[in-house]
Protein backbone atom coordinates (compact mmCIF):
# COMPACT_ATOMS: atom_id res chain seq x y z
CA UNK A 1 0.00 0.00 0.00
CA UNK A 2 1.36 3.43 -0.96
CA UNK A 3 2.01 5.97 1.77
CA UNK A 4 -0.54 8.75 2.17
CA UNK A 5 0.85 12.04 0.89
CA UNK A 6 0.77 15.26 2.89
CA UNK A 7 -1.83 17.86 1.88
CA UNK A 8 -3.70 20.87 3.12
CA UNK A 9 -7.27 20.56 4.31
CA UNK A 10 -8.26 18.26 7.15
CA UNK A 11 -10.58 20.69 8.90
CA UNK A 12 -12.84 17.87 10.10
CA UNK A 13 -9.93 16.25 11.91
CA UNK A 14 -8.88 19.62 13.34
CA UNK A 15 -12.41 20.20 14.64
CA UNK A 16 -12.41 16.81 16.33
CA UNK A 17 -9.16 17.69 18.07
CA UNK A 18 -9.78 21.33 18.98
CA UNK A 19 -13.56 21.47 19.09
CA UNK A 20 -16.25 23.35 17.22
CA UNK A 21 -18.17 22.57 14.08
CA UNK A 22 -16.79 22.75 10.56
CA UNK A 23 -18.77 25.91 9.86
CA UNK A 24 -16.98 27.67 12.74
CA UNK A 25 -13.54 27.01 11.29
CA UNK A 26 -11.51 29.21 8.95
CA UNK A 27 -9.52 26.92 6.66
CA UNK A 28 -6.34 28.68 5.52
CA UNK A 29 -4.45 25.44 4.89
CA UNK A 30 -5.13 25.51 1.14
CA UNK A 31 -4.42 28.02 -1.62
CA UNK A 32 -7.98 28.31 -2.90
CA UNK A 33 -9.49 31.69 -3.76
CA UNK A 34 -11.93 32.52 -0.91
CA UNK A 35 -14.16 34.51 -3.29
CA UNK A 36 -15.13 31.88 -5.90
CA UNK A 37 -16.52 32.52 -9.34
CA UNK A 38 -20.34 32.67 -9.23
CA UNK A 39 -21.67 29.43 -10.68
CA UNK A 40 -25.15 30.62 -11.66
CA UNK A 41 -28.00 28.21 -12.34
CA UNK A 42 -28.39 25.23 -14.66
CA UNK A 43 -31.08 23.60 -16.70
CA UNK A 44 -31.95 20.03 -15.76
CA UNK A 45 -30.13 18.57 -18.76
CA UNK A 46 -26.77 19.79 -17.37
CA UNK A 47 -27.24 17.16 -14.67
CA UNK A 48 -29.26 14.47 -16.43
CA UNK A 49 -27.62 14.24 -19.86
CA UNK A 50 -24.16 13.01 -20.78
CA UNK A 51 -21.76 15.93 -21.35
CA UNK A 52 -22.17 16.93 -24.98
CA UNK A 53 -19.56 17.69 -27.61
CA UNK A 54 -20.66 21.28 -28.14
CA UNK A 55 -20.24 22.12 -24.44
CA UNK A 56 -16.82 20.48 -24.45
CA UNK A 57 -15.79 22.46 -27.53
CA UNK A 58 -17.01 25.70 -25.92
CA UNK A 59 -14.85 25.00 -22.86
CA UNK A 60 -11.77 24.15 -24.93
CA UNK A 61 -12.24 27.24 -27.11
CA UNK A 62 -12.51 29.42 -23.99
CA UNK A 63 -9.38 27.82 -22.51
CA UNK A 64 -7.42 28.37 -25.72
CA UNK A 65 -8.32 32.04 -25.76
CA UNK A 66 -7.83 32.69 -22.03
CA UNK A 67 -4.39 31.07 -21.85
CA UNK A 68 -3.22 32.13 -25.34
CA UNK A 69 -2.58 28.51 -26.28
CA UNK A 70 -0.54 28.14 -29.48
CA UNK A 71 -2.48 26.83 -32.47
CA UNK A 72 -0.03 23.92 -32.73
CA UNK A 73 -1.01 22.67 -29.25
CA UNK A 74 -4.07 20.72 -28.14
CA UNK A 75 -6.01 20.98 -24.86
CA UNK A 76 -7.55 18.27 -22.71
CA UNK A 77 -10.12 19.03 -20.00
CA UNK A 78 -10.04 16.56 -17.11
CA UNK A 79 -11.70 16.03 -13.72
CA UNK A 80 -9.04 18.00 -11.88
CA UNK A 81 -5.32 18.47 -12.47
CA UNK A 82 -4.67 15.64 -10.02
CA UNK A 83 -6.19 13.12 -12.42
CA UNK A 84 -3.69 14.25 -15.06
CA UNK A 85 -0.75 14.20 -12.64
CA UNK A 86 -1.56 10.59 -11.77
CA UNK A 87 -1.47 9.51 -15.43
CA UNK A 88 1.39 11.51 -16.92
CA UNK A 89 4.17 9.10 -15.79
CA UNK A 90 2.60 6.38 -17.95
CA UNK A 91 3.33 8.43 -21.09
CA UNK A 92 7.00 7.41 -21.19
CA UNK A 93 9.15 4.36 -20.41
CA UNK A 94 10.12 4.19 -16.75
CA UNK A 95 13.44 5.82 -15.89
CA UNK A 96 14.46 8.75 -13.65
CA UNK A 97 12.68 12.08 -13.31
CA UNK A 98 14.03 15.38 -12.01
CA UNK A 99 11.82 17.01 -9.36
CA UNK A 100 13.48 19.60 -7.14
CA UNK A 101 12.12 19.84 -3.63
CA UNK A 102 10.40 21.21 -1.69
CA UNK A 103 7.37 21.21 -3.97
CA UNK A 104 3.89 19.77 -4.40
CA UNK A 105 4.35 16.13 -3.52
CA UNK A 106 1.79 14.51 -5.82
CA UNK A 107 4.17 14.67 -8.77
CA UNK A 108 6.87 12.59 -7.10
CA UNK A 109 4.24 10.28 -5.68
CA UNK A 110 2.72 9.66 -9.10
CA UNK A 111 6.06 8.91 -10.75
CA UNK A 112 7.12 6.62 -7.91
CA UNK A 113 3.81 4.77 -8.16
CA UNK A 114 4.67 4.03 -11.80
CA UNK A 115 8.12 2.71 -10.89
CA UNK A 116 10.18 5.82 -11.63
CA UNK A 117 13.11 7.03 -9.54
CA UNK A 118 12.92 10.66 -8.45
CA UNK A 119 16.10 12.73 -8.40
CA UNK A 120 17.04 16.36 -7.85
CA UNK A 121 19.63 16.52 -10.60
CA UNK A 122 19.07 16.88 -14.35
CA UNK A 123 17.27 14.01 -16.10
CA UNK A 124 15.54 13.46 -19.46
CA UNK A 125 12.21 14.20 -17.79
CA UNK A 126 11.77 17.27 -15.60
CA UNK A 127 8.76 18.33 -13.51
CA UNK A 128 8.41 21.85 -12.10
CA UNK A 129 5.60 23.61 -10.27
CA UNK A 130 5.40 27.19 -11.54
CA UNK A 131 4.89 29.14 -9.31
CA UNK A 132 6.18 26.60 -6.86
CA UNK A 133 4.09 25.40 -3.96
CA UNK A 134 4.89 26.43 -1.25
CA UNK A 135 7.77 28.81 -2.00
CA UNK A 136 6.30 30.71 -4.95
CA UNK A 137 9.46 30.25 -7.02
CA UNK A 138 9.01 31.14 -10.68
CA UNK A 139 11.03 29.08 -13.15
CA UNK A 140 12.81 30.83 -16.01
CA UNK A 141 13.02 29.40 -19.51
CA UNK A 142 16.74 28.61 -19.21
CA UNK A 143 16.02 26.41 -16.18
CA UNK A 144 13.67 24.18 -18.17
CA UNK A 145 16.29 22.09 -19.91
CA UNK A 146 14.97 18.53 -20.14
CA UNK A 147 13.80 17.05 -23.47
CA UNK A 148 10.48 16.25 -21.75
CA UNK A 149 9.17 18.88 -19.33
CA UNK A 150 6.00 18.95 -17.24
CA UNK A 151 5.10 22.43 -15.98
CA UNK A 152 2.39 22.54 -13.34
CA UNK A 153 0.86 26.01 -13.57
CA UNK A 154 -1.93 25.40 -11.08
CA UNK A 155 -1.22 28.75 -9.39
CA UNK A 156 -0.01 30.69 -12.43
CA UNK A 157 -3.27 32.46 -13.19
CA UNK A 158 -2.35 35.14 -10.66
CA UNK A 159 0.73 35.90 -12.77
CA UNK A 160 -0.38 35.08 -16.34
CA UNK A 161 2.48 37.02 -17.89
CA UNK A 162 4.91 34.42 -16.50
CA UNK A 163 3.18 31.40 -18.07
CA UNK A 164 5.24 28.99 -20.17
CA UNK A 165 2.27 27.88 -22.26
CA UNK A 166 3.96 29.18 -25.43
CA UNK A 167 6.42 26.27 -25.15
CA UNK A 168 3.60 23.85 -26.03
CA UNK A 169 3.87 24.93 -29.67
CA UNK A 170 6.65 22.34 -29.82
CA UNK A 171 6.73 18.73 -28.64
CA UNK A 172 8.29 17.94 -25.31
CA UNK A 173 6.29 20.22 -22.97
CA UNK A 174 3.11 19.56 -21.02
CA UNK A 175 1.54 22.50 -19.16
CA UNK A 176 -1.06 21.75 -16.49
CA UNK A 177 -3.75 24.19 -15.39
CA UNK A 178 -6.03 23.94 -12.36
CA UNK A 179 -9.45 25.55 -12.30
CA UNK A 180 -10.01 25.08 -8.58
CA UNK A 181 -7.36 27.47 -7.27
CA UNK A 182 -7.77 30.85 -9.00
CA UNK A 183 -11.52 30.49 -9.60
CA UNK A 184 -12.03 29.09 -6.10
CA UNK A 185 -14.08 26.08 -7.19
CA UNK A 186 -11.95 23.16 -6.09
CA UNK A 187 -15.01 20.96 -5.59
CA UNK A 188 -15.91 21.32 -9.27
CA UNK A 189 -12.91 19.11 -10.18
CA UNK A 190 -11.70 20.66 -13.41
CA UNK A 191 -8.17 20.79 -14.77
CA UNK A 192 -6.42 21.01 -18.13
CA UNK A 193 -3.40 19.61 -19.94
CA UNK A 194 -1.88 21.57 -22.83
CA UNK A 195 0.62 19.80 -25.08
CA UNK A 196 1.18 18.54 -28.61
CA UNK A 197 -1.82 16.73 -30.14
CA UNK A 198 -0.31 13.24 -29.91
CA UNK A 199 0.36 13.60 -26.17
CA UNK A 200 -3.11 14.99 -25.55
CA UNK A 201 -4.68 12.11 -27.46
CA UNK A 202 -2.82 9.59 -25.33
CA UNK A 203 -3.87 11.31 -22.12
CA UNK A 204 -7.45 11.50 -23.34
CA UNK A 205 -7.47 7.74 -23.97
CA UNK A 206 -6.18 7.13 -20.44
CA UNK A 207 -8.89 9.27 -18.85
CA UNK A 208 -11.75 7.95 -20.95
CA UNK A 209 -14.94 9.54 -22.32
CA UNK A 210 -17.17 12.07 -20.53
CA UNK A 211 -14.45 12.90 -18.03
CA UNK A 212 -15.80 16.38 -17.22
CA UNK A 213 -19.35 16.82 -15.90
CA UNK A 214 -21.93 18.92 -17.70
CA UNK A 215 -22.05 21.59 -14.97
CA UNK A 216 -18.24 21.80 -14.94
CA UNK A 217 -18.17 22.29 -18.71
CA UNK A 218 -20.60 25.20 -18.50
CA UNK A 219 -19.10 26.87 -15.43
CA UNK A 220 -15.58 26.51 -16.81
CA UNK A 221 -16.49 28.06 -20.16
CA UNK A 222 -18.31 30.98 -18.53
CA UNK A 223 -15.44 31.67 -16.14
CA UNK A 224 -12.70 31.46 -18.75
CA UNK A 225 -14.62 33.89 -20.95
CA UNK A 226 -15.05 36.36 -18.08
CA UNK A 227 -11.82 38.33 -18.41
CA UNK A 228 -13.10 41.25 -16.33
CA UNK A 229 -13.68 38.95 -13.35
CA UNK A 230 -10.16 37.55 -13.71
CA UNK A 231 -8.58 41.00 -13.82
CA UNK A 232 -10.52 42.22 -10.79
CA UNK A 233 -9.69 39.04 -8.89
CA UNK A 234 -5.96 39.44 -9.49
CA UNK A 235 -6.07 42.96 -8.11
CA UNK A 236 -8.07 41.92 -5.03
CA UNK A 237 -5.82 38.93 -4.28
CA UNK A 238 -2.73 41.15 -4.52
CA UNK A 239 -4.24 43.57 -2.01
CA UNK A 240 -5.23 40.77 0.36
CA UNK A 241 -1.84 39.06 0.15
CA UNK A 242 -0.13 42.32 1.11
CA UNK A 243 -2.61 42.74 3.97
CA UNK A 244 -1.84 39.22 5.22
CA UNK A 245 1.91 39.85 5.06
CA UNK A 246 1.50 43.00 7.13
CA UNK A 247 -0.61 41.20 9.71
CA UNK A 248 1.79 38.27 10.03
CA UNK A 249 5.01 40.27 10.13
CA UNK A 250 3.65 42.45 12.93
CA UNK A 251 3.21 39.22 14.89
CA UNK A 252 6.84 38.23 14.34
CA UNK A 253 6.67 36.10 11.21
CA UNK A 254 9.09 36.48 8.30
CA UNK A 255 7.61 36.27 4.82
CA UNK A 256 9.49 33.79 2.62
CA UNK A 257 7.36 34.09 -0.50
CA UNK A 258 4.38 32.35 -2.01
CA UNK A 259 1.76 33.65 -4.42
CA UNK A 260 -1.23 35.92 -3.94
CA UNK A 261 -3.29 32.77 -3.25
CA UNK A 262 -1.06 31.60 -0.40
CA UNK A 263 1.79 33.03 1.66
CA UNK A 264 4.74 31.20 3.20
CA UNK A 265 6.23 32.36 6.52
CA UNK A 266 9.12 31.44 8.78
CA UNK A 267 7.60 31.48 12.26
CA UNK A 268 10.29 29.66 14.24
CA UNK A 269 8.09 26.94 15.76
CA UNK A 270 5.50 26.13 13.10
CA UNK A 271 3.64 23.54 15.17
CA UNK A 272 3.27 25.96 18.06
CA UNK A 273 1.84 28.58 15.70
CA UNK A 274 -0.50 26.05 14.14
CA UNK A 275 -1.71 25.04 17.59
CA UNK A 276 -2.26 28.64 18.66
CA UNK A 277 -4.22 29.42 15.50
CA UNK A 278 -6.25 26.26 15.93
CA UNK A 279 -7.30 27.39 19.39
CA UNK A 280 -9.06 30.20 17.54
CA UNK A 281 -10.46 27.73 14.98
CA UNK A 282 -8.11 28.77 12.19
CA UNK A 283 -6.45 25.90 10.34
CA UNK A 284 -3.02 26.44 8.76
CA UNK A 285 -0.51 24.36 6.85
CA UNK A 286 2.75 23.01 8.22
CA UNK A 287 5.15 20.74 6.35
CA UNK A 288 6.83 17.47 7.33
CA UNK A 289 10.18 18.74 6.01
CA UNK A 290 10.30 22.01 7.97
CA UNK A 291 9.77 22.85 11.63
CA UNK A 292 9.61 26.58 10.95
CA UNK A 293 7.51 27.03 7.80
CA UNK A 294 3.85 27.98 8.04
CA UNK A 295 1.66 28.51 4.98
CA UNK A 296 -1.58 30.50 5.03
CA UNK A 297 -4.20 30.98 2.37
CA UNK A 298 -6.14 34.22 1.97
CA UNK A 299 -9.08 34.76 4.35
CA UNK A 300 -12.53 35.49 2.98
CA UNK A 301 -13.65 39.10 3.33
CA UNK A 302 -15.70 38.41 6.45
CA UNK A 303 -13.10 36.20 8.16
CA UNK A 304 -10.19 38.55 8.79
CA UNK A 305 -11.28 39.31 12.33
CA UNK A 306 -11.27 35.61 13.16
CA UNK A 307 -7.65 35.35 12.01
CA UNK A 308 -6.68 38.48 13.95
CA UNK A 309 -8.28 37.11 17.10
CA UNK A 310 -6.51 33.77 16.72
CA UNK A 311 -3.15 35.50 16.32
Amino acid sequence: MSKARDHGGGVDAAAQRYGGTRSQWLDLSTGINPAPYPIGTFTDDAWSALPDADATKALIDAARKFWNVPKEAAILAAPGASSLIARIPALWPTERVSIQTPTYNEHAGAFEAHGWQVAEEHQNVQVVVHPNNPTGRLWSTNELTAPLTVIDESFCDVTPERSHVARTANKGTIVLKSFGKFWGLAGLRLGFAIADPDTIQRLSTMIGPWAVSGPALRIGAAALNDVDWADATRRKLAQDAARLDTLMTTKGATCLGGTTLFRLYDVGDAHAWQDRLAQGKVWSRVFPYSDSWLRLGIPAADKWNQLKAAL
